[in-house]
C-alpha cells in the first residue's frame, strides 16, 4: 500500500517534472498532488490527502496536516493540486495515463504523456 500511496501522489498529468535547469526547492515541493482514499484517510490520519502540506513543510507532525492544508490551499491557488477521484480509479488512471513523461516547449520541464 504505501508503494501505491507514493506513486499517487507523485504520478498525475497536472504534476510537472524538472531537470536541473528548471527544477528548485519550492518547485520540487509542489510536484505533489493531494489524493482521496476514501476510508483509508481514516485509518491513515488523512496524511494520505495532506501530502502537499507535506512536502512544504517536511517536520509538521501529522495530527496538523489537515489544519495546515486547509491554511495553505487559498495562500497556493492554482498551484495546489487535489484529486478526488477514489483512489483505486486513480490508480489505473496514473498507471494507463502517465507512462512517460514528455519535454514541453519551455525546456526543462516534462509533463506526463499517455502515447504508447
Amino acid at each position: 500500500m504505501l508503494f501505491v500511496v507514493a506513486l499517487l501522489h507523485h504520478t498525475h498529468p497536472l504534476v510537472p517534472y524538472y531537470d536541473s535547469t528548471e527544477w528548485d526547492w519550492l518547485r520540487g515541493s509542489l510536484s505533489t498532488i493531494d489524493r482521496n482514499y476514501g476510508i483509508l484517510d481514516t485509518i491513515y490520519y488523512q496524511a494520505t490527502n495532506t501530502h502537499v502540506a507535506h512536502h512544504l513543510f517536511t517536520s509538521i507532525p501529522h495530527y496538523h496536516a489537515m489544519e495546515a492544508t486547509r491554511a495553505i490551499k487559498p495562500i497556493l491557488g492554482e498551484y495546489y493540486r487535489y484529486d478526488g477521484t477514489i483512489f483505486y480509479k486513480s490508480l489505473w488512471s496514473a498507471i494507463k495515463e502517465c507512462v512517460y513523461v514528455e519535454e514541453d516547449e519551455s525546456k526543462g520541464i516534462y509533463w506526463y504523456n499517455n502515447k504508447p
